[in-house]
């Protein structure tokens, strides 16, 4: 009998450890790991499908993703600790990632051992991905989410969808950092894909409409703003490589353009056009990329007291997409301010 107990308890040991973890707690909340703090670079890297436990609904690692099994994903995870080891970057903000297993995986083949990670669960159980963060810095408070939805279509809509319904942030998560006595709010977000699609058009400006009431809550009480993720849009205003431009009015809201409390400002204007891309849309499907299939969906805004602390800004293009990488299908923004 004792020994098939001690069967049992080790079964669901092992059952426990394949089930997937979050990290939404903060341990020595505030605990700052950089060696310069007047000096903070944060990086925003959708890693494209970072899961290294099988995922069911998604058949991710399998034919449901892009690694087809778990020695090819593992190879991909190292692949993007390469290109974040190139810059060593203080935050890291980070979309398609399954969960904290796949965090602390990364974590650990990163050059600098003073990294710990973060992560709530989100509400997107078709894919099962979330957003999630590697820091130097340690925020001021746990992780957390809104569950806040907002019907579509949105008043002044442009989307020509007649659909309608309500629409919630199902991958994102708020975070509160005390840098050099300035109060600041990470709002970490993936919206929902296809920046062409008229369905889509309405439920992003929903999903926007919750992202502006969050932002509102904290400027009303003086936090400085960092939203940052895969908007899966484009910005009207800082037009991509190829000039596209959105049909959803998604990062006009999320700017602030369409009220009075807040203005953010987008960190890809102040990169060069040419180099004005974040990811790689094969949209002939022949597993080679051109220059008409590279588009600007991912994007940093920033308030004012930050922005005009940029010191520099870049997307790394160090690797050639095609069906065959191993790195990503979008590439990461480089963000430097001084504090």
């Amino acid at each position: 009998m004792l020994g098939l107990i001690r069967s049992l308890a080790l079964c669901c040991l092992f059952a426990l450890g394949k089930s997937e973890t979050y990290c939404p707690i903060v341990n020595n909340k505030g605990y700052d790991r950089r060696e310069n703090k007047n000096n903070l670079r944060i990086m925003q890297y959708n890693v494209e499908w970072l899961f290294l436990d099988y995922y069911k609904a998604a058949d991710c690692p399998g034919n449901g993703c892009t690694w087809k099994n778990e020695t090819h994903a593992k190879e991909h995870l190292q692949e993007v600790a390469n290109v974040i080891n190139k810059f060593n970057p203080d935050i890291i903000n980070l979309c398609e990632v399954e969960g904290c297993d796949e965090l602390n995986s990364l974590k650990d083949k990163l050059s600098s051992n003073t990294y710990e990670s973060f992560m709530i669960k989100g509400s997107d159980t078709a894919t099962g991905q979330n957003v999630g963060m590697i820091s130097k810095i340690n925020p001021i408070s746990d992780l957390y989410r809104n569950d806040n939805r907002y019907d579509y279509p949105i008043d002044g809509t442009k989307c020509t969808y007649d659909g309608s319904g309500s629409e919630g942030i199902s991958k994102h998560f708020i975070s509160e950092f005390v840098l050099n006595d300035v109060n600041i709010v990470m709002i970490s977000l993936h919206l929902l894909a296809f920046p062409s699609r008229e369905d889509r058009c309405v439920e992003r400006e929903a999903q926007a409409k919750v992202a502006e009431e969050i932002i509102e809550s904290y400027v009303e009480r003086n936090y400085e703003i960092i939203v940052i993720g895969d908007f899966n849009d484009y910005d009207p205003n800082i037009l991509d490589l190829n000039n596209d431009v959105p049909i959803s009015q998604v990062i006009d809201i999320i700017k602030g353009n369409h009220n009075d409390k807040f203005t953010l400002y987008n960190v890809n204007e102040l990169v060069e056009q040419k180099y004005r891309y974040s990811n790689w849309w094969d949209k002939n499907n022949n597993c080679y990329s051109t220059n008409d299939e590279l588009v600007l969906i991912d994007h940093i805004l920033l308030s004012k007291g930050l922005y005009d602390k940029i010191s520099n800004v870049s997307i790394y293009h160090g690797y050639y997409e095609d069906c065959e990488r191993i790195d990503s299908d979008h590439f990461p923004i480089i963000l430097d301010i001084v504090l």
